[in-house]
């Protein structure tokens, strides 16, 4: 529950690929392998822009995450209460936040 997290930790599941606006965001679910906790993850890279990596990781539960698909995904992100980001975009290996998410080029 606390940054910066290590995919060791977590069992992960491919959901797909938000080819939404062309951003290619690739969409995973987690579940730590410690506390059984379900995560939404989202990650986008830019390939033509430097530093322009980024995740987000929010908390679901098993009812949210049979609803997921890679084209809802960013919404249910922006309506957790809470999530955390991170990456070479926001220079950070992990913050909190909550609200819109910044997936766009």
């Amino acid at each position: 529950m606390t940054p910066p997290f290590h995919f060791s930790d977590f069992t992960s599941v491919e959901v797909g690929i938000d080819r939404t606006k062309s951003r290619f965001g690739e969409v995973t679910l987690e579940t730590c392998k410690h506390c059984g906790t379900v995560w939404l993850r989202y990650f986008v890279e830019y390939e033509y822009r430097s530093g322009s990596g980024r995740w987000y990781r929010g908390q679901i539960d098993t009812q949210l995450a049979a609803k997921l698909t890679p084209e809802n995904a960013v919404a249910i992100l922006e309506a957790l209460p809470e999530y955390f980001y991170g990456g070479s975009y926001f220079g950070s290996t992990g913050k909190p936040g909550r609200g819109q998410v910044f997936v766009d080029g």
